[in-house]
């Protein structure tokens, strides 16, 4: 383990921060149906989720590797602005849960990685190559919620055609403890490895590594970190997602917990930072939508896309002006 002191010791105690922050604020992508549909109690759900998102943060660093070297080269990142990018991440999550919005972590720190960078260096330091998959997986993802959502629960009311409510409910309350954890370890295999990036990237830039694998202790503290903040659990948007959207059985959670935790699992893999939270709002609004389109509250609906579609802009703005009004003229 390297020897962090100054400002790179304050990155990565800001990273781990934003690792709890996410872990907290995306509590509910794991737990919210589960809950809602009262499947197992709040605090087993959190409990178990907790423990799995820290085993799913040992899956892969794909995904950290991208967000370490992709988005902005580490020649050229000073740890001012890596701090500026998490500060502003932190607080647009802090912000949109306390609003009970579930936005998405993924958002919050590419949008500040991108904001503090164009302050530091102007536009050029971007690196559009990098940048521009990652922001079409991001479009992408919900779709492929919403799509596999629908089609699972399309294939399910086929085959129970001939089986009784009660007995396709006790199923589906059985499978649904699977799906639940499925999306629980999916959710740790992709979100835990964004703080991984930004601590890669820290460390790369100040030649304390000279390579973008990332150090075996930097998974350990980013999985415990993100393990923990889920471990608070954010209940508010719990009730917004679980309930919010559109009225759940045991049926209706275990298709939207699959099909988003399969796009997670896929995107984990191949090295995309997408977004847990855009995944399984839009998976919930795909097994709603089966019903009658007018089941999913699109009132709620709406509220969550504009919070999506500000988030990375308002992320980045953030982080521009922690860059250039505050400063963070650690020495």
């Amino acid at each position: 383990m390297p020897e962090l002191t100054g400002i790179l010791l304050i990155v990565v105690v800001l990273a781990l921060l934003f690792d709890f922050s996410n872990g907290w604020h995306d509590s509910a992508n794991a737990i919210a149906t589960v809950v809602s549909t009262r499947v197992v109690s709040p605090v087993v759900a959190v409990m178990a989720a907790a423990v799995l998102n820290v085993a799913g943060a040992f899956m892969s660093t794909a995904v950290a590797k991208m967000v370490g070297s992709g988005i902005v080269s580490p020649t050229l990142v000073t740890q001012e602005m890596v701090a500026a990018a998490l500060a502003g991440a932190i607080f647009w999550n802090l912000f949109t849960l306390l609003l009970g919005l579930p936005t998405s972590s993924s958002h919050a720190l590419i949008g500040g990685l991108v904001g503090a960078a164009v302050a530091h260096g102007g536009w050029d330091i971007v690196k559009w190559s990098g940048l521009r998959p990652i922001l079409q997986a991001m479009v992408l993802a919900p779709f492929f919620g919403f799509a596999i959502g629908f089609l699972l629960m399309v294939l399910i009311s086929w085959a129970c055609f001939r089986v009784t409510r009660s007995v396709a409910t006790k199923l589906f309350k059985k499978l649904q403890l699977v799906s639940a954890c499925f999306m629980a370890f999916s959710h740790g295999s992709n979100d835990a490895q964004k703080a991984m990036g930004i601590i890669t990237l820290a460390l790369l830039s100040t030649g304390q590594i000279s390579s973008n694998e990332v150090p075996g202790w930097v998974i350990a503290a980013c999985a415990v970190a993100m393990g923990l903040g889920t471990a608070v659990g954010g209940w508010k948007i719990v009730r917004t997602l679980g309930m919010g959207i559109v009225k759940l059985e045991p049926v209706h959670g275990f298709a939207a917990e699959t099909g988003a935790a399969s796009v997670l699992l896929v995107t984990a893999y191949v090295g995309l930072p997408v977004s847990t939270t855009q995944t399984i709002t839009t998976s919930v609004m795909g097994v709603g939508a089966i019903k009658r389109f007018s089941a999913v509250r699109w009132g709620v609906t709406a509220k969550i896309l504009y919070a999506w579609v500000f988030t990375l802009p308002g992320a980045a703005l953030l982080a521009w002006l922690i860059y250039y009004l505050i400063g963070l003229r650690f020495v």
